[in-house]
């Protein structure tokens, strides 16, 4: 028995993804396999109906649990309320409760000036991260008030620093960042956890913006001193895996930064 049996989290982002050498390829991915691994059913999203199949059928056949993958797709011109009602809906009707809301998803044109960034490039990372955040926290509230839960929310590096290229991107982190610590202070009183990760790790959106945008990639993405990137599922996940334990309560609120656990920017 797992150290989530019996539990139901909701992971945005979580279709799958591998890297140029087959390895976990996607933090959503890998956060959703080291779930799997502790037991948990899990309700995952994202714009991709084949990556989320591909999710499903890997981890129900490798750990034995129910998965619910739903396309959810939050962006502007959206009736986004009812996108994300509708994925609560069908966790809640499948499942029963909701113990943990971990929003990752996040689209953005990275490597674009914030002098060259369009209005619609802006609104792809502000909708895809901050909004859904919003919305699936304000929708979850009641279920996971009753089950005295966890929000476990994504930033970034990007807006700590202020990364070249990634305006719109920053910006959405830095509101989820925002959004988080109310919450944290807000639903305190109710037993609800809420924390942020920045996470730095390896990833085939990392490959393809090296690929892609090579100048900016090299004026952003450094190897931390520990020599290696972190691992979607070992490190990332197990780090979401651990916010979701009664041990954190009293750490909720707090940014946990994954670069500076590997040896980068503290």
């Amino acid at each position: 028995m797992g150290f989530l049996t019996g539990k139901t989290a909701i992971i945005t982002g979580g279709g799958r993804a591998v890297l140029k050498d087959g390895r976990c390829g996607s933090i959503g991915y890998g956060i959703a396999t080291a779930y799997a691994k502790e037991g948990a059913n899990l309700v995952i999203t994202g714009r991709n109906v084949k990556k989320l199949e591909d999710a499903k059928e890997e981890l129900e056949r490798l750990y034995g649990i129910k998965v619910l993958a739903v396309q959810a797709d939050v962006s502007a011109g959206s009736d986004n309320e009812a996108v994300v009602a509708n994925v609560v809906k069908q966790a809640i009707d499948t499942f029963g409760s909701i113990d943990v809301l971990i929003n990752n998803a996040q689209a953005s044109a990275s490597g674009v000036t914030l002098a060259d960034h369009t209005t619609d490039q802006f609104n792809l990372a502000m909708y895809s991260g901050l909004y859904a955040a919003f919305y699936y926290m304000k929708e979850c509230y009641p279920y996971l008030k009753e089950a005295k839960g966890s929000v476990i929310n994504f930033a970034s590096g990007a807006g700590l620093f202020g990364n070249y290229g990634q305006c719109a991107y920053a910006a959405a982190k830095e509101g989820i960042r925002g959004l988080s610590r109310v919450a944290a202070t807000e639903w305190a009183k109710d037993g609800i956890n809420v924390n942020v990760v920045c996470p730095l790790a390896w990833t085939s959106q990392l490959e393809q913006f090296e690929q892609a945008y090579p100048d900016a990639f090299k004026a952003n993405v450094h190897t931390p001193p520990m020599g290696h990137f972190g691992d979607a599922e070992k490190e990332i996940g197990r780090v979401c895996v651990q916010l979701a334990s009664p041990d954190f309560k009293y750490m909720s609120g707090e940014t946990i930064t994954l670069e500076g656990a590997l040896g980068q920017r503290p």
